[in-house]
């Protein structure tokens, strides 16, 4: 993005006193960018994460970044916003060989050991605020901010249930639905019955119409997901959602521009707020729809149009539904929600992402940009929300 230009080098994180005129070590926030993570999307986490780091204000926080490998180790991680970006070998990850890293779970604690082979612990002390770039299970499900509640952390995004809620795309179609907000037809192949109930499966699906959206239950980035214009290739597509996920959801296929929406968590109880729409427009390649080949590797291809050429109406209730599907989830911080806009104007919402991508192709950063809120200011705030925020029941 452009507006990344303007950011300063980062210092690499060694204890070393910041430059003069930077604010002293103690009086920086100290931010653990948390990224990586054992879910399909740890690529897309890591390259999240040179944005962040690339971003964030060097003279108010101090950055100690965190990675976790595909295995789930926790490991010290270099300050190097370049070294996690996506380049043409392809999506970054974590390395197996950093210093090991464990969370400490006493309340009121807030620190880190730095575990080093035949060493006394390090301790990471003061850790102010946890910033978790992670995607998909294991990170964008509720499962590591149940372990950041534990450890009386403070962190930036929703809480457990929003993150769970939001990670499931069956049961955020329920709740959305409870709250009154719209969704479009769809079913549940839930594990066990494409085994045991196949024909029943099948009947359902037909009931739905072509083309269809196989997809994973709780994947993210597109992951898994087949589009389905003859019944006969259900039985394929279903097998490639369920190597992501034994719970499968089948969608219709849904006429319309796919709208997307980036809302930002309210300060002090405020009602949160939403910024200028934008459009994904798949023009060509490989691409049946917005895959994850389209999202982050083929940028020729997909156009990311932002503000969307919306009439001022629909810009409007586009920004209420995003709000409400916020609010019905019960989601803090930030998310970026998925809508359909038809051709007789009916909103339909797709999906809502609780830890959106922030890579340099990413749509809720962008939107923001387009709203007038750089980058590096967005950071900033979801910092500061968190801060705010107390961990616990609020």
């Amino acid at each position: 993005m452009s507006h990344h230009s303007t950011t300063p080098e980062p210092t690499p994180h060694t204890g070393a006193q910041p430059d003069p005129g930077s604010g002293s070590e103690a009086s920086r926030t100290r931010v653990v960018v948390l990224f990586g993570g054992r879910s399909g999307e740890h690529g897309v986490s890591v390259a999240t994460a040179g944005g962040v780091m690339g971003a964030i204000d060097r003279t108010r926080y101090e950055v100690i970044p965190v990675g976790i490998t595909s295995e789930g180790k926790w490991v010290t991680a270099v300050d190097d916003p370049a070294r996690w970006a996506i380049t043409e070998a392809g999506m970054p990850h974590v390395p197996s060989d950093g210093t090991e890293v464990v969370p400490a779970l006493a309340v009121g604690e807030r620190s880190l050991r730095v575990l080093e082979p035949g060493q006394v612990p390090e301790v990471l002390s003061g850790v102010d605020v946890v910033f978790p770039v992670l995607h998909g299970p294991y990170g964008e499900d509720g499962t590591i901010q149940g372990l950041l509640e534990l450890a009386d952390v403070r962190y930036v995004g929703a809480g457990v249930l929003a993150s769970a809620v939001g990670m499931d795309k069956h049961f955020m179609k329920l709740v959305l639905a409870g709250q009154g907000l719209p969704v479009g037809p769809y079913t549940v192949i839930r594990p066990g019955d494409w085994d045991h109930r196949r024909d029943v499966c099948v009947q359902t699906v037909e009931t739905l119409g072509l083309p269809l959206f196989v997809k994973p239950a709780r994947a993210g980035s597109s992951l898994g997901i087949t589009r389905v214009d003859d019944l006969a290739d259900l039985p394929a597509a279903v097998d490639e959602a369920r190597k992501h996920d034994p719970k499968v959801i089948v969608e219709a296929g849904i006429t319309g521009r796919e709208i997307e929406c980036a809302v930002l968590g309210g300060r002090g109880g405020a009602r949160a707020r939403a910024s200028l729409p934008g459009e994904i427009v798949v023009t060509g390649g490989q691409h049946a729809f917005y895959d994850y080949e389209a999202k982050y590797l083929d940028e020729a291809n997909v156009q990311l149009s932002c503000p969307a050429d919306l009439p001022e109406h629909l810009i409007k209730e586009v920004q209420d539904i995003a709000i409400r599907t916020f609010e019905a989830v019960g989601a803090e911080g930030l998310s970026r929600v998925d809508v359909f806009v038809t051709a007789d104007e009916q909103v339909v919402v797709n999906e809502i992402n609780t830890m959106p991508g922030f890579t340099p192709f990413s749509m809720y950063p962008r939107m923001w940009a387009a709203s007038g809120l750089s980058y590096p200011e967005l950071v900033d705030e979801l910092i500061q929300l968190a801060m705010e925020r107390p961990t616990g029941l609020r």
